[in-house]
């Protein structure tokens, strides 16, 4: 009887961006320790890789079934001569970061504009923290070029601002949590939540998502199952708390102790609750990223970008979920 079960049990690989710690993908991690893919009659492997691109090119390579990471690296490096992945789930809708400025620029720094001549730190290029001071910079109609940006690390982004060393960085938690308790920095963009992403960006966007290869053969059978466990998975997210979640979880996951409660309160604000990505958001996802660094020009863009979209499966578990 085991056998016969996990004979008829769907096998499913999927890419995670790293860390594990990210809270942008912290409901797979839900999903795998609550049991959410056994439920499903799923037999699902995270595997877990450095960053968005690594699990973009995974996706690309036919190393995953699936790629959980970013529209940006989804589009960059997980397209197949040139054609591109389609989205069935969307996680975030941005990466929770902020804009802190040094207490003592406060009173210069009153806007992105003001940035111009300014060092401003971010952990390294290629990061989301560095998409999103991109994407500030030209909402505000500041070339970058005009902006001193230097890159640190994770850790040492925030040492940087408390040293005076930059006089403005975009972090990510617990680094926000921690600055701004210690009255090390004060906010001038959260991007934390989806209205307030969408209040400094022009309007809604997308950032983290599950994704298969334009030429995937599975459908609806297939996802469907997976995308339920992904909703319980984000419900149990919202409604849970810090000790519940945290003695469930891997330690790799939970990462420090005392970090866990923001990264969880980062993920609980940033998530798009049934996993829908509406077509502006994508839309001005897409233009952004183009902005920022033209995508490949080998890339084969559907004329009308909600192409990318992939979201029967997704209806068909939101019907199908129990009430």
């Amino acid at each position: 009887m085991i056998g016969l079960m996990l004979l008829l049990q769907t096998t499913l690989t999927i890419a995670v961006a790293g860390p594990a710690t990210s809270p942008e993908y912290l409901a797979l991690r839900v999903a795998e320790a609550e049991g959410y893919f056994t439920d499903e009659r799923l037999r699902v492997t995270l595997h877990t890789v450095r960053a968005e691109s690594g699990a973009a090119e995974a996706l690309a390579q036919g190393r995953a079934d699936l790629a959980a990471t970013s529209v940006d690296a989804a589009l960059r490096l997980g397209h197949d001569r040139g054609e591109p992945p389609r989205l069935v789930f969307g996680l975030t809708a941005a990466s929770p970061a902020a804009l802190l400025v040094a207490p003592d620029k406060a009173g210069s720094i009153r806007s992105v504009a003001d940035l111009t001549g300014q060092p401003v730190g971010i952990p390294s290029p290629g990061t989301p923290e560095s998409a999103l001071l991109h994407a500030l910079l030209a909402r505000a109609g500041v070339p970058p070029q005009r902006v001193l940006i230097s890159s640190h690390g994770e850790r040492g982004v925030a040492s940087a601002l408390i040293a005076g060393t930059v006089a403005a960085a975009v972090v990510g938690e617990p680094w926000i949590t921690r600055l701004l308790e210690d009255q090390h920095a004060v906010v001038l963009a959260d991007l934390r939540t989806p209205d307030e992403t969408a209040r400094w960006l022009g309007g809604p966007t997308v950032h983290a998502a599950l994704f298969v290869r334009g030429d995937s053969r599975l459908g609806t059978e297939e996802l469907a199952p997976l995308l339920r466990a992904l909703l319980r998975a984000t419900a149990r997210l919202r409604s849970g708390r810090p000790d519940e979640l945290r003695a469930r979880l891997p330690a790799a996951v939970v990462g420090a102790r005392e970090d866990f409660a923001p990264r969880l309160a980062a993920a609980q604000g940033i998530a798009l609750p049934d996993g829908r990505v509406a077509r502006d958001a994508l839309d001005r996802t897409v233009d952004m990223a183009n902005e920022r660094a033209g995508l490949p020009s080998v890339l084969r863009l559907p004329r009308a970008l909600s192409g990318l979209l992939r979201m029967e499966a997704l209806e068909h578990a939101l019907a199908s979920r129990p009430r």
